[in-house]
């Protein structure tokens, strides 16, 4: 469970709800189903309108990713990916076969596989790009649902906004009831407004974040393959997959590595 996604619409919903209420506002008065139909009811058709069926039938799978998912961890890949170079070296290509089912990224299995069964370096290349070209393009579909929602829930805000203002003005007879009828008009605002910038955005956001880290991973994993393949030495490729990575996540593998060599060392005396 991704707690910083749940713990953030969380705390924006708490915040704005604890702010009314200590100016004096009453909570039953942001309880309006009238508004809440208009707004809701039409985002979600309006994104359906935009959005392929495909994409809509994949709205679950995408909050579970958004909510759920665990991202990889590069180094682990790139140390996993080093001790296969380093067996490729030493026993030879074929040796691999043994190992690919104990990784469970299908994507990197793929990619063992072919080199194990001798495939092309260039052709083995263009199927990992071309694949993980089609797994970013479908996040980015995904992503891209709850973009529409967060463009349309404010306008249909300002729609129920303006349907709650026609009624109001149609009915000036009861001067003392336009003030109620006015805020129960401008909540549809408030509901649209708020679902975009504490739902809908920060959803599209995060899965635009899980796609960027899906991506480093799986472009990780095409360049060690390519390099198991091309026979490099296993230290090297070390140094070059690190180099996918943020400077600090390169310092904290740096100071693991000289942990490591510090303990072999000790060891050895």
């Amino acid at each position: 469970m991704d707690i910083a996604t749940i713990g953030g619409i969380l705390l924006a919903l708490v915040s704005l709800i604890v702010a009314f209420s200590g100016e004096g506002g009453a909570l039953g008065s942001l309880v309006q189903p009238t508004a809440a139909l208009i707004v809701f009811g039409g985002t979600i058709g309006a994104t359906v309108a935009s959005a392929t069926m495909r994409q809509i039938l994949n709205v679950g799978k995408y909050l579970k990713v958004a909510f759920f998912y665990k991202t990889e961890d590069p180094l682990t890949i790139i140390e996993g990916l080093v001790s296969l170079a380093t067996t490729a070296r030493r026993e030879g290509i074929l040796a691999l076969e043994e190992q690919i089912e104990s990784f469970d990224d299908e994507f990197l299995q793929k990619g063992i596989q072919s080199i194990v069964d001798g495939v092309d370096p260039e052709l083995v290349k263009t199927m990992m790009t071309t694949e993980l070209d089609y797994i970013e393009e479908r996040h980015k579909a995904g992503a891209k649902v709850f973009e529409l929602a967060g463009g349309y829930a404010p306008t249909l805000g300002i729609i129920g906004t303006v349907m709650g203002l026609v009624h109001v003005l149609g009915n000036l007879k009861n001067v003392s009831a336009l003030g109620p009828q006015i805020a129960t008009a401008f909540t549809a605002t408030l509901y649209g407004v708020s679902s975009a910038n504490i739902i809908w955005l920060p959803i599209a956001y995060k899965l635009k974040r899980r796609n960027a880290e899906e991506v480093l991973t799986r472009e990780i994993m095409i360049e060690g393959v390519l390099s198991i393949q091309a026979g490099e030495n296993p230290q090297i490729l070390r140094q070059k997959l690190v180099a996918f990575l943020p400077p600090k996540a390169r310092i904290a593998k740096a100071k693991a590595s000289d942990t490591e060599a510090g303990e072999v060392d000790a060891e050895t005396i």
